[in-house]
């Protein structure tokens, strides 16, 4: 039978909550995997009530738009870990999985009794994945933390917002999201390790630190290699690297400028001033750092005089050099590129109703992504993994209810 996506067949075991390990499992169940998503009752996954969230008619709860963009497609199982006959179905799974992925804190996942140390000997080809702000180890490994805590410490707030301002807060979740697609890099690998070397499974050990780190295309060499003379600094809306890159004043709004090196003297025909090319003030990227500010009023004297943004970015993109209108949330959601590759993609819930959501970002030639995989009520899925995992009967999981080890919410 062909598969139905490049993950198909491997089975995961997520006991992840808010956003690293969901954005992981979000795209492993994307291409095909069987992901059984563990929540802790009686609440299940924090992010349940997240907004934007609606109340559920006839009921107390929430339904998320938060979660159903990180959750879809999974399977809900939700119990009381820190029972005997809790521990005992999670670990019966982690012996029939090829994934375990958690992002608790450091050392509470040993505590519930789940550590590597238990993990390899109940599975000795399983992959278990941690996540956490810090990592596993080092003099920050003990503090708990979200995505902006870790994004503090890697010099990452530092270097966002104006030269002489406050540091800025991002409104998206690089760290979470990214430390999720890292994480699900390493899985990968670590599973094609496993088939290709048989040498069995092993612990991935992946942080929003590390992550965040790793973004730093030009702050931790550029300081090291010009041993301190070169402090990265927030810089507003122009790099402090490179130029002309940047965001530009024009004659609506503003525009995204990036003329990188070979491609400032055709900027300048653009703009007809080819007198600056050869400008000794503008003449290489150390002299128009040197000499921004005055290279930023000659870019934005010709933007404004354009007849319009449209009319300046046609010019623009006819000469091939990079530029972008700032595009809100709507108009990007509304853009005809977004569209026809179904970046911004259109979900039906059946409570929420229409409403559109983030697109795979994974392209495969040999597969397409299942549109039609639903959100998970909690404990939707209690009995089927249950019976059909663990051969439990009707009578066991009645009694498990009764002793409110598995939690149920009405589909």
């Amino acid at each position: 039978m062909k598969p139905k996506h490049v993950m198909d067949g491997y089975r995961v075991l997520d006991i992840t909550q808010y956003l690293a390990g969901p954005a992981a499992t979000n795209l492993m169940v994307q291409m095909g995997a069987d992901v059984i998503k563990i929540e802790i009752g009686p609440h299940g996954d924090p992010i349940r009530t997240f907004p934007y969230a609606i109340d559920v008619p006839g009921s107390k709860d929430k339904r998320s738009a938060y979660f159903i963009q990180q959750n879809r497609g999974k399977k809900s199982l939700c119990l009381n870990p820190k029972t005997d006959e809790g521990l005992a179905i999670i670990k019966e799974l982690i012996k029939q999985s090829d994934v375990f992925i958690e992002n608790f804190a450091p050392g509470v996942v040993g505590r519930l009794g789940l550590g590597w140390d238990v993990v390899k000997e109940l599975n000795p080809d399983i992959i278990m994945c941690s996540i956490s702000a810090f990592g596993q180890e080092g003099p920050l490994a003990q503090f708990p933390g979200f995505d902006y805590i870790a994004q503090a410490y890697a010099a990452v707030t530092d270097l966002i917002g104006e030269k002489d301002s406050p540091p800025s807060m991002p409104m998206l979740a690089f760290g979470d999201v990214g430390t999720g697609v890292h994480a699900m890099t390493a899985i990968g690998y670590a599973l094609l390790d496993r088939e290709r070397n048989g040498n069995g499974g092993q612990l991935v050990d992946i942080s929003l630190l590390d992550t965040y780190i790793h973004h730093h295309e030009v702050g931790v060499q550029v300081y090291s290699a010009s041993k301190g003379k070169i402090i990265p600094h927030r810089n507003g809306s122009q790099h402090t690297a490179v130029a002309p890159t940047g965001i530009f004043k024009s004659k609506d709004s503003h525009l995204v400028i990036l003329a990188l090196l070979h491609q400032w003297p055709v900027l300048c025909r653009t703009m007809e001033r080819e007198d600056m090319i050869d400008d000794p003030r503008f003449k290489d990227n150390d002299a128009r750092i040197k000499n921004l500010p005055e290279m930023i009023i000659a870019i934005e004297t010709w933007l404004q005089a354009q007849d319009s943004d449209a009319a300046a970015l046609a010019k623009l993109e006819a000469a091939r050099v990079p530029c972008a209108p700032i595009l809100t949330v709507p108009e990007a959601m509304e853009h005809p590129h977004m569209i026809a590759r179904k970046t911004i993609r259109t979900v039906n819930d059946p409570i929420m109703g229409e409403f559109q959501i983030p697109g795979m970002p994974l392209r495969f030639s040999k597969y397409e992504v299942d549109e039609n995989i639903e959100i998970p009520a909690l404990g939707q899925h209690n009995e089927e993994v249950l019976t059909t995992r663990l051969n439990y009967s009707a009578e066991q999981i009645s009694a498990l209810n009764k002793k409110e080890i598995l939690f149920q919410k009405a589909v």
